[in-house]
């Protein structure tokens, strides 16, 4: 398993925002490296607490995809158009990396209202920029966690969607895609069917 990208995460610093069960926190006990903890917990089918890793442990642009990748693998063709535009800019964000791009992609994500794993990737494009604040306006940066709490909070809703019984298998997609990207990869995830 390639997981470079993982391991360039500073593993003790994003542990306790994995809200590890006791069960969880055992299994994954002296993992000096993320790869290392992923692969115990997706073993010990602690998934979410593996997805949870992933958000966190993935570089930012790397991060904000895989949201987008989870999020479009389980949206019906009835999602509406402001979540799909929500998505639409996280991934042109992930792309070019343009300050207006991120802005938009908050924008579209509070009229979304925040509950689509789509707004919630867009609310990690605009959390990994460099400021909150609006551009006229000193620069507030982001926490370092936001944007892994943002992730997080979209492939879980992804995980959920609609099907909340298909989350286990969801899942195991899920992470199969994280580790692509780790690798390299694009991260491909197929559309789920109806």
């Amino acid at each position: 398993m390639q997981s470079n990208k993982l391991d360039l995460a500073d593993f003790p610093v994003i542990l306790p925002r994995l809200e590890l069960s006791e069960a969880a926190a055992t299994h994954i006990n002296g993992s000096k490296r993320a790869s290392e903890a992923l692969t115990r917990l997706m073993q010990a089918d602690h998934l979410i607490e593996a997805a949870r890793l992933c958000a966190y442990a993935l570089p930012s642009r790397e991060a904000v995809w895989w949201a987008a990748r989870c999020a479009r693998a389980t949206a019906s063709a009835e999602l509406k158009d402001q979540d799909r535009q929500a998505c639409d800019l996280a991934e042109q964000w992930v792309r070019n990396r343009a300050d207006e791009t991120r802005r938009s992609a908050m924008e579209k994500a509070q009229a979304a209202g925040f509950t689509t794993p789509e707004a919630w990737a867009a609310v990690a494009a605009f959390w990994s920029g460099d400021s909150m604040s609006p551009p006229d306006q000193p620069k507030v940066p982001p926490a370092p966690h936001l944007t892994g709490t943002a992730v997080a909070g979209a492939v879980i809703l992804a995980s959920v969607r609609a099907r909340p019984e298909r989350q286990i298998e969801r899942l195991r997609r899920f992470l199969r895609s994280a580790m692509d990207i780790a690798g390299g990869g694009g991260g491909h995830l197929e559309q789920e069917p109806a």
